[in-house]
């Protein structure tokens, strides 16, 4: 054991009163700290249950939703590959509940606290062959006592920026023996395989296996026989207008919101017929009501998406989008796409569902690990704005000019389906593990 997991496991441990303590104002942190109080038991149960020590048994853990779509991609692949496995899936974020059922594994739940105690107790019972981690975050000690007891453990799906703090200070002093534990890395491109090198993962032991999200967005869209088959949806049905230049924004935050929508009256007054869906990334009462009053004060006309649904309503110059999970649906109906958090603090959300739609796509200027949209840009699917002024210039542009549309769309699925494949080298890369496991 690590003296620095010692010092992490104190400070977890130290954390969860003050975590306790403040949930009563955090709908979502409560309802995590609710998930995992109930864990445990709900693994060890089924472990208890089912667990099949003749079989495989792959654990798979998505920090969040967008994680959480990455890993369902790549275990609908390695079901293919080895359908005699049992396959465990965990998630961080309340946000991965609601589609937890829907990844494919035989037994979902949310991941335990990483302590100790915790993670002997589901090891002893599930006795894994493989946890495979999504994406960055790894958890030391639940990988300490998972390789302790002979269990394979990689990281799929892996990014890492640059200026990531898990490469500097505390959080490298704290995570590197976790991620020097790892049997193997399958990075998304390049540079974040040779980043992964500087946290302590052996270099031999990291390959560059694409991005799952790709395969997920586009299998999914075909499922939906693409963009007609969208749009005969009833809601979207119900939202369509053919004659009108759409822009839909999704997984806004405030600081989008305040550049988009002057940009937004900007276009309007030049281009006929244009109108805007907006899709706050946590569309809670308090972000919809200041959402709302930036309308009123801008002179739009706005109603949420809850109120157009029963239908009779005339569609206003701006539809407010006040629940979630509809998002990738919604753009398409889109002739541009504006993707949020670029110009906050929270990163910059997923490029990849309107790009596979063929949208031409606009976003701010922090791109955090959504470094596809930086390759999109350069593909001629995309654009970043690095000011409200530049976003206002390149709406207008791009608003006024349906050739420049045309060649950005065309270009965006192109993009895309230069991505296809990340989910099968992912899958095959566990299946690997798997292999050399040994029964």
């Amino acid at each position: 054991m690590h003296t620095r997991e010692v010092i992490y496991e104190a400070m977890l441990r130290s954390a969860r009163p003050a975590l306790r303590l403040a949930a009563p104002l955090h709908p979502k942190l409560s309802r995590g700290l609710v998930g995992r109080a109930k864990a445990v038991e709900r693994l060890v149960e089924w472990g208890e249950a089912e667990r099949d020590l003749t079989r495989p048994l792959v654990w798979v853990h998505a920090p969040s939703v967008g994680e959480a779509l990455m890993a369902q991609a790549i275990i609908g692949v390695l079901r293919e590959r080895r359908p005699e496995s049992q396959l465990i899936f965990t998630y961080f974020s309340p946000s991965a509940e609601r589609i937890s059922e829907r990844v494919g594994a035989d037994q979902s739940a949310y991941l335990p606290w990483d302590l100790t105690s915790e993670s002997r107790r589901v090891l002893s019972v599930l006795r894994p062959d493989l946890i495979a981690f999504t994406r960055t975050e790894i958890w030391p000690i639940l990988a300490r006592e998972a390789k302790l007891g002979g269990t394979r453990l990689a990281l799929v799906n892996a990014v890492l920026a640059e200026d990531s703090s898990r490469l500097r200070g505390p959080s490298r002093f704290l995570l590197g023996p976790g991620y020097a534990r790892l049997d193997r890395v399958g990075a998304v491109n390049a540079g974040d395989a040779k980043r992964f090198t500087r946290l302590g993962v052996h270099p031999e032991r990291v390959e560059v296996t694409g991005d799952a999200r790709f395969d997920q967005v586009w299998g999914r869209i075909t499922d939906l026989g693409g963009i007609e088959g969208l749009k005969s949806r009833p809601l979207l049905r119900r939202l369509d207008e053919p004659d009108a230049l759409t822009i839909v924004a999704g997984s806004t935050w405030p600081a989008d919101e305040e550049r988009l929508i002057p940009a937004f009256v900007k276009v309007r007054e030049v281009v006929e017929g244009v109108r805007m869906i907006i899709a706050p990334h946590e569309p809670s009462p308090s972000h919809l009501t200041g959402l709302e009053a930036r309308l009123d004060a801008a002179g739009l006309s706005h109603r949420r998406l809850a109120d157009l649904e029963g239908g009779g309503n005339r569609l206003p110059e701006v539809i407010v989008v006040d629940r979630v999970g509809i998002l990738a649906e919604l753009y398409a109906l889109a002739s541009l796409a504006y993707v949020g958090g670029g110009f906050g603090n929270a990163g910059l959300h997923s490029v990849v569902e309107p790009a596979a739609l063929g949208i031409p796509v606009l976003f701010g200027p922090h791109l955090g690990n959504s470094l596809e949209a930086y390759d999109l840009a350069r593909a001629g699917g995309g654009k970043c704005v690095r000011t409200a002024e530049a976003l206002e210039t390149t709406l207008l542009r791009l608003a006024r000019n349906s050739v420049e549309r045309a060649e950005a769309s065309a270009a965006a699925l192109i993009f895309v389906r230069s991505r296809l494949g990340g989910a099968a080298r992912n899958a095959r890369l566990l299946d690997e593990l798997l292999e050399a496991s040994g029964p």
